[in-house]
C-alpha cells in the first residue's frame, strides 16, 4: 500500500479532471485506491482541492471501511445503567454490547420521532416542553444541531472508528476523509433509530420519558440502584451521560454534597450573515461555483485577557431555539445535509472564568449555573416571555446603536430589536464588539449591517465537571458511578462525546472483572 497526495485546481475540476484521472496519469492503473482525505484551500487566488489516497497492489489486503455491527445477545448478562441517549451514550451501550455486558439506557425526553412535535411547538407556539426539546430526547443534543463530526480529540481515542460506526449505520463514506465532516440534522435522526434498533436486537434496553431522580447507594456508597419517574433500576454500574443543559443533574449532586467542579464555559451570541456574503469573502467571488460548499469560517481575537472567537459555524444553516425550561432564551446551530439555507451562523462567544462568575461563588460549583441562567432568564424577559430572540444588526451593536429594523432570519420563533449590551454581561458586550471589528478586518465584509447578532449563545458546553479518577474513570465518592461525555465535562461534540462513551465502556468491563 502507497500514500500519495495530490492537488486538483477547482478549473481543472470543472473541465473534468477527477481523482481518479490523476491517479491513473500519475501512478498507473491500480487495482484499487481510496480517498483517505479532503480538504479545500481557498487561500490563494486559485482555489485547489487537496487530497490523500491509499493505493492498493493486486496481492494486497483491503482494509474494511465498515465497522461490524453484528453485535451478540447480551440478553442474560450483567446490567449497565446509562443515563442519557446522546452519542456518549449510545455509543457507550454498543461498546458494552461489544464486552459483554447489557446496557438499560434511559432516557427522560422522547424517541427521536415524537420529538419532533415538541421541536414545533417551541418554533410555532413558544411553547418549551423541560423534558423534550432540542436538547433532551433521543440521540441528545446532538440530533438536532447540525452533526458536524470534526473533532481535536484524536488523542483520546480512535476517531476512524466512531466515523466507520456511523457509516455502518447509513451516514455517506464522504465523512471518512473530508476534512471536515458533516451528517445533517435532516439525516441523523434515522442513524439513531438504526443505533437503537442495533442495540435493543442485542438484548440491550432503551426506556424513553424516563428521568433519573436519585441514586441508592449501600453503605459503602457503592451504587444498588437507579431511582427514576417510573420506578427502580437494581443496577452496580451507572453511566452518567446526561449532557451539558441536564440542571438536575448538577443540583442534585449538590444537595447530596457529591464532588462536582466550576468548569469554564463561553457565552455570547450567535451572528448570522447571508451565505453569499460568507462565500464572497472566502472565494473571493461574486458567485459561488456548484462545485464548492458553502463557505464557512473560524475567526479568534485575543486582546489582553480577554478573547472572543467562533464556535459551532453552521454554513448554510439554521438558528434554533434550544432553551430546556420556560423562561430561558438559548439559540445553537444547525444545518441540512446539503447545507443551502441562505444563511450563515456562527456562535461569536467569550470564555466565563471562575472570576467572572463571583456574584454567585456562595453556590460554589454551580456558579457558573446561575450566570448561565441568570442571561438566559434575563433574555427572556427582554422578549416578554416568549421564544422571540433579543436581537440587534451587527455594526449598530458595534457602534451603541439601536437596530431600527431587522433583516430576515432563520429563527423561526422571531427577533426583537434590543440593545443587546442590556441583556449581556458588559464584558461580555465589550470583548465582542472589539472581536466583531476585528473580524471584519480579518474577513473583508464581515463586519456589515446585513448581519443578525441573535442573544444568548449559552450552552457552549457544561458550566460543572463531574470528576472522575484519571485510571478507572470513576467518581471519587460513588462506587460504579462513571461520569461521561459533554455534560460531566469530558467531550465537546458528537464524536468526542462518543469516543468518551466508549472509553467508558471499556472502564465498566475492565472493572467487573477485576
Amino acid at each position: 500500500m502507497r500514500v500519495v497526495e495530490f492537488a486538483i485546481t477547482l478549473t481543472e475540476l470543472a473541465g473534468g479532471k477527477t481523482p481518479e484521472s490523476l491517479i491513473a496519469m500519475q501512478y498507473g492503473e491500480a487495482p484499487f485506491f481510496r480517498i483517505t482525505r479532503k480538504s479545500i484551500d481557498s487561500r490563494q487566488r486559485t482555489i485547489v482541492f487537496q487530497y490523500q489516497a491509499e493505493l492498493y497492489d493486486a496481492n494486497e489486503e483491503i482494509p474494511s471501511t465498515v465497522q461490524d455491527l453484528n453485535l451478540p445477545d447480551v440478553h442474560d448478562k450483567m446490567p449497565v445503567a446509562i443515563v442519557g441517549a446522546g452519542p456518549a451514550g449510545l455509543f457507550c451501550a454498543v461498546e458494552l454490547i461489544k464486552l459483554g455486558l447489557k446496557p438499560i439506557i434511559i432516557e427522560r425526553g422522547k424517541d427521536v420521532r415524537a420529538r419532533r412535535r415538541d421541536l414545533a411547538a417551541i418554533n410555532k407556539n413558544h411553547e418549551v416542553n423541560s423534558e423534550s426539546n432540542y436538547c433532551f430526547g433521543e440521540g441528545g443534543a446532538g440530533t438536532y444541531s447540525d452533526g458536524k463530526l470534526y473533532t481535536r480529540s484524536g488523542k483520546r481515542g480512535n476517531i476512524r472508528y466512531v466515523l466507520e460506526t456511523l457509516v455502518a449505520l447509513g451516514a455517506k463514506e464522504e465523512i471518512l476523509y473530508d476534512a471536515h465532516p458533516h451528517i445533517g440534522t435532516n439525516k441523523l435522526p434515522d442513524l439513531i433509530v438504526r443505533m437503537r434498533e442495533k442495540i435493543m436486537a442485542a438484548g440491550g434496553e432503551c426506556h424513553f420519558d424516563t428521568k433519573m431522580l436519585d441514586i441508592e447507594l449501600d453503605a459503602q456508597n457503592q451504587i444498588k440502584a437507579l431511582l427514576t419517574n417510573q420506578g427502580k433500576i437494581p443496577v452496580r454500574y451507572v453511566v452518567l451521560a446526561t449532557g451539558h443543559s441536564a440542571r438536575d443533574v448538577f443540583e442534585l449532586f449538590y444537595q447530596r454534597n457529591w464532588s462536582i467542579e466550576f468548569k469554564g464555559f463561553a457565552l455570547g451570541v450567535r451572528a448570522e450573515h447571508p451565505q453569499e456574503i460568507i462565500d464572497r469573502i472566502q472565494y473571493r467571488t461574486s458567485v459561488r461555483h456548484d462545485l464548492l460548499p458553502p463557505a464557512s469560517y473560524s475567526l479568534v481575537h485575543t486582546e489582553g485577557e480577554r478573547s472572543a472567537y467562533s464556535f459551532c459555524m453552521c454554513p448554510g444553516g439554521i438558528i434554533a431555539p434550544c432553551a430546556t425550561a420556560p423562561g430561558e432564551i438559548v439559540t445553537n446551530g444547525w444545518s441540512p445535509s446539503k447545507r443551502n439555507n441562505p444563511w450563515a451562523n456562527s456562535g461569536i462567544v467569550v470564555p466565563i472564568s471562575w472570576n467572572d462568575v463571583a456574584e454567585f461563588h456562595s453556590f460554589g460549583p454551580l456558579a457558573g449555573l446561575k450566570f448561565q441562567s441568570k442571561i438566559e432568564q434575563m433574555c427572556c424577559r427582554e422578549a416578554g416571555y416568549t421564544q422571540t430572540a433579543p436581537a440587534q444588526r451587527l455594526m449598530d451593536f458595534c457602534n451603541n446603536q439601536m437596530s431600527t429594523n431587522l433583516p430576515d432570519c432563520s429563527y423561526q420563533p422571531g427577533l426583537k430589536s434590543t440593545r443587546l449590551e442590556d441583556v449581556l454581561p458588559d464584558f461580555v458586550a465589550h470583548t465582542l464588539k472589539k472581536g466583531l471589528i476585528v473580524f471584519g478586518k480579518k474577513m473583508k465584509g464581515y463586519a456589515t449591517n446585513d448581519a443578525v447578532l441573535v442573544a444568548t449563545e449559552s450552552r457552549t458546553s457544561s458550566p460543572v465537571r463531574i470528576p472522575r479518577d484519571q485510571i478507572t474513570l470513576m467518581h471519587p465518592q460513588l462506587n460504579g458511578l462513571f461520569p461521561c461525555g459533554e455534560g460531566a465535562g469530558y467531550a465537546g461534540g458528537i464524536v468526542s462525546a462518543a469516543i468518551d462513551g466508549i472509553r467508558v465502556a471499556e472502564a465498566i468491563a475492565h472493572h467487573s472483572m477485576s
